[in-house]
């Protein structure tokens, strides 16, 4: 048996001799991200894939890593990310200093339409990170019907199947909603079953920004289910969340929705990013009808009307009180704001007492309407219980993701996830809080997503499979991104590998950009056909 050991061993390193450009990395800890124990080993890549994963393995050729003392997990997949920077921020930078090897990008229903000619100009300019895409039924709707707040004509629905038909077969992964956001929040849910439809025909799964995530929350997420099982598609409750004081300590049903309707046979997941506050436009606040037409002109007509902008500021009241507001001007942080950029990483309430007004829900509304008229800012929402936050990421079908978008570093003033996300999970809530283990949060950012994608080759440490991969220092990593200082990378991850390359060493990226694109099942099937 010690000679057939032998043996192996030495044609294993033969098979090496020639591996030009290859890498050893020894003597690690690796947690393969499909749950299991970590353990010790040494794994070997070669060209863009894993070939070998053991112990006291050899390469002659390789370049030697040492990873006494380090850990290894497969690079981190944010399933809800927004990659709308990327041809002007190819690199994708933030995302590489976070761990993460690959990104989902076309959420809350936005996205380009024509697909496939996006991905061929992202694929010619080179990017940083791995990226597939999502095809958004707001930006259909909208291609189709404008802002229009009324159901489709059945040549309009016939238009909108074709566009998410068209948006498939060029590689999306599925369909997205906003169903909080403009246009589609005018959608009822039989054309969103219907379109979902299609999508789930082509190999497709479905994520959604729910309806609500306040006080309508929980008929939020009983529509998503419905969906799940009219449209017979897997289902994501994206950036899953109770927000707004009244709603906390809902995910307990929350949860319990999905239980029972995974229990059902309804293949239903959520995802989450670790923090206690959101960000989205100023104009979440803001009643829907009052946008109809255009957020800015029509919105403006409206506010013209005295009576109407009474119905509106009665309108952004209820959301500062109630909803995403948390019912204190303190709760809501200006971010990207072009007319006034230096309330920028000010709260409401600082803009109100800086106007010499009362500090009061009614002041407030009368600032957002403003802002909305100099058109619109960002804002970030203080309004998430971390009782909430702790409690969906214990859940087995709870995966982790961004919502962050592609940010040049020290740009503007953005979200704190854009920076701090998975390192946040790992440092603070599995190996500080013990919210979930370091195991469990891995496989929460790698094989489960890569499983939710269909992407049968990325998220495990295993032979055959891509070799995107992270190196970080488990006592050290953490996130460094603040609410008051969000410009701050993440500590503790050494390195990051991509398709077989470096990306990422010490903090050094790469000059070279070594993502490739990723097309979702119709396309592959469509490449498959022609051949």
């Amino acid at each position: 048996m010690r000679f057939l050991i032998v043996i192996s061993v030495l044609l294993f390193m033969i098979s090496c001799s020639d591996h030009e450009g290859s890498f050893l990395i020894s003597n690690v800890k690796i947690y393969d991200g499909s749950g299991a124990a970590a353990s010790v080993g040494d794994v070997i890549i070669h060209k863009d894939e894993i070939i070998k994963v053991g112990k006291n393995l050899y390469c002659s050729s390789c370049e030697v890593i040492d990873g006494s003392g380090k850990s290894l997990s497969p690079g981190f997949i944010d399933l809800h990310a927004h990659l709308e920077p990327l041809p002007t921020i190819p690199s994708a930078e933030n995302a590489l200093h976070m761990g993460v090897t690959t990104a989902l990008g076309g959420p809350d229903g936005s996205s380009p339409i024509k697909l496939d000619k996006y991905l061929n100009e992202l694929a010619r300019e080179g990017i940083g990170i791995n990226v597939g895409y999502l095809i958004g039924h707001n930006s259909v709707r909208s291609n189709v019907m404008q802002l229009e707040g009324r159901e489709p004509t059945k040549t309009e629905l016939d238009s909108m199947k074709t566009l998410v038909i068209q948006g498939m077969k060029d590689g999306a992964y599925g369909i997205s909603t906003g169903l909080k956001y403009l246009p589609g929040t005018f959608a009822k849910i039989d054309e969103v079953i219907a379109l979902s439809k299609e999508a789930s025909e082509l190999g497709g799964i479905y994520t959604s920004h729910l309806r609500e995530e306040g006080l309508g929350l929980i008929a939020g997420v009983s529509e998503a289910i419905t969906i799940a099982e009219e449209a017979d598609i897997p289902v994501v409750l994206t950036h899953h969340k109770a927000i707004g004081l009244p709603m906390w300590g809902s995910s307990v049903q929350t949860l319990a929705m999905v239980d029972s309707a995974r229990s059902l046979g309804l293949d239903v997941m959520v995802d989450q990013y670790p923090y206690t506050a959101s960000y989205t436009s100023i104009s979440v606040l803001i009643p829907p009808w009052s946008l109809e037409g255009g957020r800015y002109e029509a919105f403006a007509k409206r506010c013209e009307d005295p009576v109407l902008r009474d119905s509106i500021k009665a309108g952004i009241v209820y959301n500062i009180m109630n909803d995403r507001g948390g019912g204190d001007l303190k709760r809501i942080q200006l971010a990207k704001f072009n007319w006034k950029p230096e309330l920028e990483g000010k709260t409401l309430y600082e803009w109100a007492v800086k106007e010499g007004m009362e500090t009061t829900a009614e002041s407030g509304a009368e600032l957002v309407i403003q802002a909305q008229l100099h058109r619109g800012a960002s804002a970030i929402y203080h309004a998430i219980s971390e009782e909430d936050v702790k409690r969906i990421m214990a859940h087995p079908y709870a995966m982790i993701a961004s919502d962050g978008r592609i940010t040049a570093f020290e740009k503007g003033f953005p979200h704190p996830r854009v920076h701090g996300t998975f390192p946040r999970v790992i440092g603070h809530f599995a190996r500080d809080e013990k919210v979930i283990t370091i195991t469990e949060a891995i496989r929460k950012m790698t094989s489960l997503p890569a499983a939710r994608m269909g992407l049968d080759d990325r998220g495990l440490i295993k032979e055959g499979y891509k070799a995107d991969i992270v190196i970080f220092d488990e006592e050290r990593i953490i996130d460094k991104a603040t609410f008051e200082k969000p410009h701050q990378y993440p500590e503790g991850i050494g390195m990051v590998m991509l398709n077989g390359q470096i990306a990422l060493r010490d903090g050094n990226l790469s000059k070279e950009r070594h993502g490739v694109i990723l097309r979702g099942p119709a396309y592959k099937k469509g490449n498959q056909d022609d051949q």
